[in-house]
């Protein structure tokens, strides 16, 4: 069988296949490097104001345990039993998610931001039995507990484990000044009091017994999907998905990971698969300083991180590379002892991706997953083996390919769907097998992304198959699109949709997003002109205050299409406000 182009673009410590492993389910991976980095800071989670608080890897097994043995023997919860798990990044949230891979119970990560109905949705399709939910969003319980089948509620501080002093200024804040913590109505249980409960009953007999069913096939986490295309569902991600996918991405970085040296900026919230797999299992492997903002939103939230703390690696999505890179404070001084940054979630602009490596000095390289891989398929080869544009080329012991409608694999530079194989890839939607069966055929996961590769291998993401716009029969991916006018001085956001037309049946329109000297409706079309086909120029130019977007900052096309549409008998499309 012929070799595939890609692995010859491989750094040369890069193994074409993962090495087999000694680490078979997550709490063998979370284990050996509290053997490795005992005493050393694992996390510190560093607020707007500066104020922070940190744990060692010896504390956050310590405390997992505790939970652990908590939710077995004081909840009564079974191997196999779900817990949902609501809050931002704070220094909670590792504890929270090892102790129950510990006790052998699959994590529910849910978005803290989430409406009732959202909450009622993933608690309820899940069967999730107990929730661990940050304290300052406990009001929204009433209305959500009896619609689910929750017996059990834990509460979470966001100061909880900083300094006693630092922990009482913060609470009073909350409670007084930004009046942030509602009443709690509902019956629950203090983390704190969790935790001392489980250490009055821990035994590390029980802690072994809780794992003894467990295997690489065991489902260790439902990861809800998105829902920007459909019904959110829940990926059955089992202890190999989550493991296999870890060792991948570290495989592929080669020297760039240096264990035990790394201090990683942790702005993605943890409970998204990126930064779940990426920052929180990756890192903690490699024994990183994991510094945990939990909101970066706006951007100064990430001034006082850049300023006190060595950072030599970034994880984030374009949105949020853009938005550091228009902040006085950053670019006025960059990090100095940054080594290389990940970008994912959506496509890395290039004039971002330039503007970042000028102002550093160092490498920011693009990759590819999905909820459904775990997340990364695809990673550009650090040390100046990448290529600005692409996804890169398929992570170790993974296969990609791209293919037509008949599922013919399409020829090179020719666009089609993207379909990878390989031990990252899901066991299925929960509880969803004609979805499970349309999704992963024959262990390919159908990605529903178009894609092209070229001669060597790498790949190129052309848009997501649900976006195509089509335009009197030729196809428009908003990716182009918005690329262009991305690269337009004044620019600091863009989104592109389809919407309906009489005489092309769709018609293109773009949001944006401006800062200083702000360029016209005319000046961005004039743009597009020079580069795009007259098909794919945006019929109009719409300018918005700020654009949807997801937990991770992924500008949401759909959004976009439901605010044009609802406005239509309204307001003409460069009238509207976001």
């Amino acid at each position: 069988m012929t070799q595939p182009a890609w692995l010859a673009h491989y750094p040369s410590e890069v193994p074409h296949e993962l090495p087999s492993t000694s680490f078979e389910i997550l709490p063998d991976l979370i284990r050996a490097a509290v053997d490795t980095y005992g005493k050393k800071v694992a996390f510190t989670q560093v607020l707007p104001n500066g104020m922070n608080g940190s744990l060692s890897y010896e504390q956050v097994d310590k405390y997992s345990d505790h939970f652990a043995v908590y939710l077995r023997e004081q909840l009564g919860l079974e191997a196999g039993d779900r817990v949902a798990v609501q809050m931002p990044n704070c220094l909670s949230y590792p504890i929270v998610a090892f102790g129950i891979f510990k006790a052998g119970l699959v994590l529910v990560n849910t978005n803290p931001l989430y409406t009732p109905s959202e909450m009622v949705h993933q608690f309820s399709d899940s069967g999730a039995k107990a929730l661990v939910v940050i304290d300052m969003f406990a009001d929204r319980l009433p209305e959500v507990l009896s619609k689910t089948s929750i017996e059990h509620v834990v509460t979470v501080r966001i100061s909880q484990f900083f300094p006693s002093a630092v922990a009482g200024v913060i609470r009073g804040t909350q409670k007084f000044w930004s009046k942030t913590l509602p009443k709690i109505t509902v019956q629950h249980t203090p983390f704190m009091d969790a935790l001392s409960v489980g250490a009055k009953s821990y035994s590390e007999a029980k802690l072994a017994g809780y794992v003894s069913g467990l295997t690489g096939s065991s489902v260790a986490a439902l990861q809800y999907t998105g829902g920007t295309t459909g019904v959110s569902k829940g990926a059955m991600l089992s202890h190999g998905n989550l493991v296999l996918n870890t060792l991948q991405l570290i495989s592929m970085c080669g020297d760039y990971m240096r264990p035990g040296k790394e201090i990683v900026v942790t702005a993605l919230p943890l409970y998204h698969i990126f930064a779940f797999t990426i920052n929180l299992l990756g890192f903690w492997h490699l024994g990183a300083k994991n510094l945990l903002v939990p909101s970066p939103r706006p951007p100064s939230n990430l001034k006082r991180v850049f300023e006190n703390y060595k950072v030599t690696w970034v994880t984030g999505v374009n949105t949020l590379f853009n938005a550091l890179l228009n902040e006085r404070w950053f670019t006025d001084s960059p990090p100095k002892h940054l080594r290389a940054s990940a970008a994912g979630g959506m496509a890395l602009h290039e004039s971002v991706s330039e503007r970042w490596r000028k102002l550093t000095g160092t490498p920011i390289v693009e990759g590819y997953g999905l909820t459904e891989s775990s997340p990364v398929l695809t990673f550009n080869p650090l040390g100046g083996g990448g290529r600005d544009g692409t996804i890169g080329i398929p992570v170790p012991s993974t296969l990609v390919k791209c293919v037509s409608e008949d599922g013919s694999e399409v020829a090179v530079g020719e666009p089609g769907e993207l379909l990878a194989k390989g031990p990252q890839i899901m066991q299925g939607y929960w509880n969803r097998p004609e979805d499970s069966a349309n999704a992963v055929v024959d262990g390919w996961l159908k990605t529903g992304d178009i894609a092209t590769v070229d001669a060597d291998g790498f790949f190129t993401i052309v848009d997501r198959k649900k976006d195509m716009i089509l335009v009197s029969g030729f196809n428009v991916y908003p990716n182009e699109v918005e690329e262009q006018i991305a690269a337009l001085e004044g620019i600091q956001e863009v989104g592109v949709i389809g919407v309906p037309s009489d005489k092309t049946g769709e018609r293109v329109l773009a949001f944006v997003v401006t800062g200083s000297n702000p360029p016209s409706e005319a000046d961005v079309i004039a743009h597009c002109r020079e580069s795009l086909a007259a098909y794919k120029i945006p019929s109009a130019v719409v300018f918005v205050s700020e654009l949807p977007k997801s937990p991770i900052g992924k500008i949401l096309r759909k959004d976009l299409r439901a605010l044009w549409l609802a406005q239509q008998n309204n307001a003409s499309p460069n009238q509207l406000k976001g």
